[in-house]
């Protein structure tokens, strides 16, 4: 595998985020939403993942107090399977532990089993389910954490 460039997210990357954003959810955020975070709130937190040029991953987070809430992560369709979400999820946790931050949640979608395996793997247990979380479907969401800065299984 080639080694991608985990790098913050710039203006000019919101084209190919928001063609990765509208592959990837049923529900995408807007242009306006994206420039919102990069421009406007002081908690938002946003790396891109480049490889050989190209943006094929996105993630972003709110680094509030000592926690990071995860608004989003998304790999380009013909890149996942490979390990480039774990890859830049990685990259995340590396750049929080360093800027002090001890633990990191997100909400996941009940039926999104891939998605819960690569966060298990990471260190993150369940800690709860949001009824309804989901707007578009009413589908249920599993609020889950890790602490940071602890060791994680390696590939």
């Amino acid at each position: 595998m080639s080694k991608g460039i985990v790098r913050p997210m710039q203006m000019d990357d919101l084209q190919a985020i928001l063609e990765i954003e509208r592959a990837s959810f049923s529900t995408p955020w807007s242009l306006q939403a994206f420039k919102a975070e990069l421009k406007d709130n002081e908690y938002a937190r946003y790396l891109c993942l480049e490889l050989e040029g190209q943006v094929i991953g996105y993630m972003g987070l709110w680094f509030i107090l000592d926690e990071g809430h995860i608004t989003n992560i998304a790999i380009a369709p013909d890149y996942r399977g490979q390990h480039w979400g774990e890859y830049l999820m990685r990259s995340m946790m590396d750049r929080m532990v360093e800027q002090g931050m001890e633990r990191m949640t997100l909400e996941v979608r009940t039926s999104n089993s891939q998605a819960q395996s690569l966060y298990k793997r990471l260190g993150f247990t369940t800690a709860g389910v949001r009824k309804g979380y989901y707007a578009d479907t009413q589908e249920d969401a599993l609020i889950m954490w890790v602490e940071l800065g602890m060791d994680v299984n390696v590939l």
